[in-house]
């Protein structure tokens, strides 16, 4: 798969933006601020309906305007899918599919895969449980597009479900109310049961393409390897403290009966706090590196390595399970981070994919041997830097 065409209309700081891309190598290369990421973050947007920068989709609007177009033409083996999204601050966002509209927004996943690797996924290793947990849930949606619906139903729940619990607080034990709250358990269990049998069986899927793609990219040949912390089998409500937990293979009912127990158990608690304790919320993707885990462990170097060996991994992952082919590279700002060595490995693992396209500050930071298509992107104005 590579994108052909980007159309922007008042999106981040472009009134309007006409880029046309083709296969192999494209570098953006800009100074901060002048808006190279900003197209990048158009095309991941595509992908699941989520910025790797930014919560939500109001910042992706151009100030002082209601309205953002992103218009996209991809191609798959000579078959085009145009993909656009309006993104409005005062009516419903909307989706179309070459030129029909879609009943929901959440339609367009599944027509565009990306992998973004960025400075800021260095949070995937160091970082908190909800970055790891947004790392899995994205991922699927791409391999899965009907687990959106599934997320955001879970979401949906867990809100109102929170609600209660904080008016419920002062109830009898007796109250009607707490009868209802007995029935927003069996939705959240429902939900929240498949979500962590659909991250588990992800993680299982990816583990081997990160295993390949460390021991390819590091100079530490420690062996990485992950595991999904599950708060609905934990013994302590707090998933970092709880030491005794063991990686067990789940299946569907032994989670939706744990899990609502566990609801049982914590009601008291619950009540006392006003959250919900349990549930894929409160999950966690641990990262190991050989016996210890990797945050709060490893160097600086081999957190880079391991980061960037979980985007690659992912790389792996939708290739082998797509029908579109390559899923679109995005290497966002990285490779001056990177050392000699990492930049030499990286180039090796990256050049065979249809379509990669990096951004950087400086065009010394892109090996040359990537023979790339370079376009200069300055206060909001894209050109041509070679052919």
């Amino acid at each position: 798969m590579h994108v052909k065409h980007l159309s922007l209309g008042n999106f981040r700081n472009y009134e309007t933006v006409e880029l046309a891309l083709d296969r192999g190598v494209t570098v953006l290369v800009g100074r901060n601020g002048q808006g190279k990421t900003n197209l990048v973050e158009a095309i991941g947007y595509c992908s699941t309906l989520a910025s790797h920068r930014v919560s939500g989709y109001v910042p992706l609007i151009k100030t002082k305007t209601t309205k953002a177009v992103i218009r996209l033409l991809a191609e798959h083996h000579d078959r085009q899918n145009l993909v656009e999204l309006e993104l409005s601050t005062e009516g419903s966002n909307r989706a179309k599919i070459n030129r029909s509209d879609l009943s929901r927004l959440r339609d367009v996943l599944g027509y565009i895969q990306t992998v973004i690797f960025a400075p800021e996924d260095l949070n995937l290793v160091k970082g908190d449980p909800s970055d790891r947990r947004n790392f899995l849930d994205q991922l699927l949606v791409q391999l899965s597009p009907r687990l959106a619906g599934t997320l955001s139903d879970y979401e949906r729940v867990l809100k109102q479900r929170n609600t209660l619990l904080k008016t419920s607080r002062s109830l009898p034990s007796n109250s009607p109310g707490l009868a209802t709250l007995d029935a927003w358990d069996y939705s959240l269990v429902e939900l929240g049961a498949e979500i962590i049998l659909q991250r588990e069986e992800l993680v299982e899927a990816l583990r081997p393409y990160l295993e390949s793609a460390y021991q390819a990219i590091s100079e530490e040949k420690n062996n990485p390897s992950m595991f999904i912390k599950t708060s609905v089998f934990a013994t302590n409500i707090d998933l970092e403290s709880d030491t005794s937990y063991e990686a067990k293979k789940l299946n569907r009912s032994e989670v939706a009966e744990k899990f609502l127990n566990r609801l049982r158990e914590l009601r008291s608690k619950e009540l006392e706090r006003g959250v919900t304790l349990v549930g894929p919320h409160r999950d966690d993707l641990v990262l190991m590196l050989g016996e210890l885990p990797a945050k709060g462990y490893i160097s600086h170097g081999e957190t880079w390595s391991y980061a960037l060996s979980l985007k690659l991994a992912c790389v792996g992952l939708l290739k082998s399970k797509s029908q579109s082919g390559d899923p679109i590279l995005i290497l966002d700002d990285v490779f001056a981070e990177l050392d000699t060595v990492r930049r030499g490995r990286l180039v090796d693992l990256i050049s065979g994919n249809e379509q990669v396209i990096i951004t950087a500050a400086v065009a010394e930071d892109i090996p040359d041997i990537l023979n790339a298509r370079t376009y200069t992107v300055t206060n909001g104005k894209v050109e041509l830097a070679n052919g």
